[in-house]
């Protein structure tokens, strides 16, 4: 069953053409990988997809229902949760308190100067449930901005876990992590797709990442959609080889 469904997405940015009428569908309970050469228009499709940018033309369906004029906060209450190539975090906070701000947003608990008791319960089973997902719990009260840059990256994670999402969109979660932060991230995501069944996207230009994670991998090259299939697939395309596979060698 189609979960996310995009349509002849495009972007324009003056006589630029970004993305340049995208179509792609991914599965319920899927890992989708999105790769390509640097410039191939990821980040841009990432920011459509999650309501950053308002598309030139074409549609993105969620769960059936679309969601292209919807702002960033509206994708956020259909389900949708995201991540940046660059750990958004509060450092000066501790792991808890990070949770702490998106399960009162998911509960639509923000700025509230009270909250009852009943609604106080629900927002620290939501942070305990997503701290034990990331593997956070021992790490509850450390300060953010004291953790190694995996453990960075796993409270991003677990915070876009704390809005309870049916769609999670990854940019580049290992990127700038070495061998054992990469390997403790990328079974987090493993986890979080086998384990819980959560419908992952991810932008990675780490291959071994990919490829050991991917249900199915979209290649964009110069914008548009050059290939798509099983990791096996894509490994074995000339065209893909030639255009980003072969380049990363």
């Amino acid at each position: 069953m189609t979960f996310l469904a995009i349509r002849a997405l495009r972007k324009q940015f003056g006589s630029l053409v970004a993305v340049n009428n995208v179509s792609m569908e991914v599965a319920a309970g899927e890992c989708r990988a999105i790769i390509g050469p640097n410039g191939a228009g990821k980040t841009t499709f990432f920011n459509m997809i999650s309501g950053y940018f308002r598309p030139s033309a074409g549609e993105i369906e969620l769960d059936g229902q679309p969601i292209t004029q919807l702002s960033v906060r509206g994708r956020v209450a259909r389900g949708m949760a995201r991540t940046f190539q660059i750990t958004e975090v509060f450092p000066e906070l501790s792991v808890r308190e990070n949770l702490r701000i998106a399960a009162e947003v998911q509960q639509g608990l923000s700025l509230r100067p009270w909250v009852g008791r009943a609604a106080r319960a629900r927002v620290e089973a939501a942070i305990e449930a997503s701290m034990a997902r990331a593997g956070l719990v021992e790490k509850a009260d450390r300060l953010v901005g004291e953790l190694a840059h995996g453990d960075q990256r796993a409270v991003e994670i677990a915070t876009a876990l704390a809005l309870q999402p049916r769609l999670l969109l990854l940019d580049e979660p290992t990127a700038g992590m070495g061998e054992q932060e990469t390997y403790q991230v990328a079974a987090l995501i493993r986890r979080l797709h086998r384990d819980h069944a959560l419908t992952i996207v991810l932008i990675e230009h780490d291959m071994r990442v990919v490829f050991n994670l991917a249900d199915r991998i979209s290649v964009l090259d110069q914008g548009r959609l050059l290939a798509e299939g099983t990791p096996q697939q894509i490994a074995d395309d000339p065209a893909v080889q030639a255009a980003y596979l072969g380049d990363a060698e």
